[in-house]
């Protein structure tokens, strides 16, 4: 147990997710005690309180922001769908309008949080075939970029002046599935299980992506240590390409066989078979955690493989029960 957490009152927007859910355990496991905001209740049970809010307009739920220690913000709609104009309205108006939802709720309460721990994306960097993006690199174009730069900006607006705010600009998470759902790592783990989880166009595009643990470990460092500030990459400090992402993760499923798919099948497949995306498999980006690792940051799982195993025991225990 982290005894800095002990009895700080902590409030999750957005955190009736798969990742939301793994955080919220984590800090209830470590003392705090933890308020969820959410459109619908979690679909699991545990240590934290549940208010309803709608992600957009001021109601009973700032009370809960009045006395806490830290606000988090992870509110924001899967990007895993097929990006429809009404899709990408979602996307982008979600991320914004709920940051500035909280903005008002933090001028409408006597004591706002010291702290606001905001989510971002790593895809702020786009989609370069081969370079290693790190806290200082250029912005790309595209829409996800476009997203991540107003959900940031919304962020700049809303903070309290003298609130300590820091940005996480996260990469692929793979965690475990709580109740709502295994994320992105489910889907892929059931691709290799099929034995078509081989290379997907090239291969070479990046897959930077953090185990849960590790996640959860920067987010309550980010609370109690008062000299985080600003924007950090938050993922593991060895990124895989595509290809030897899927052949870890055949290696850790048992499944010898992974059939490769060129761009054309996955651009008609991935939206009429997974109902996705193809863009999030056949583009990615390599990045580096910089600052996490020039300020000590330790990992717990800072190699692939290692990652993948304890997220396999997890869930083979997790159905066992």
């Amino acid at each position: 147990m982290d005894q800095k957490l002990s009895d700080k009152r902590i409030v999750i927007a957005g955190g009736s997710g798969f990742l939301g859910l793994s955080m919220a355990s984590a800090l209830a496991q470590d003392g705090a005690d933890v308020t969820l905001l959410s459109r619908s209740a979690p679909k699991a049970a545990g240590r934290w309180t549940h208010l309803a809010w709608d992600g957009r307009t001021l109601g009973s739920w700032a009370d809960a922001m009045d006395g806490c220690d830290a606000v988090i913000n992870l509110a924001g709609r899967s990007v895993n769908c097929i990006k429809t104009p009404d899709h990408k309205d979602e996307i982008l108006r979600s991320r914004v309008e709920s940051t500035r939802a909280l903005g008002q709720a933090m001028r409408a309460v006597g004591s706002p949080p010291p702290v606001w721990v905001q989510m971002s994306t790593a895809h702020l960097y786009g989609d370069p075939p081969s370079a290693v993006c790190t806290e200082e690199s250029a912005a790309g174009i595209g829409f996800a970029p476009t997203v991540a730069r107003a959900w940031e900006t919304a962020l700049a607006e809303s903070k309290l002046p003298g609130q300590r705010g820091v940005v996480m600009r996260t990469s692929f998470v793979v965690g475990h599935d709580r109740g709502a759902g295994g994320g992105a790592l489910g889907t892929l783990r059931r691709i290799a299980k099929w034995g078509i989880g081989g290379r997907v166009a090239s291969g070479t595009q990046g897959m930077s992506w953090i185990h849960e643990d590790d996640v959860n470990a920067v987010f309550t460092r980010a609370i109690i240590d008062e000299t985080m500030s600003g924007v950090y990459i938050v993922s593991a400090p060895n990124p895989e390409s595509q290809a030897n992402f899927m052949r870890t993760l055949r290696r850790v499923t048992g499944m010898p066989i992974g059939l490769p798919a060129f761009e054309w099948m996955v651009r008609i497949g991935a939206p009429l078979v997974m109902r996705t995306d193809p863009e999030l498999v056949l583009y990615g980006r390599y990045v580096i955690p910089k600052r996490l690792m020039a300020e000590g940051f330790n990992f717990r799982f800072a190699e692939l493989e290692p990652a993948l195993r304890d997220l396999q025991t997890r869930q083979i225990e997790s159905v066992g029960h």
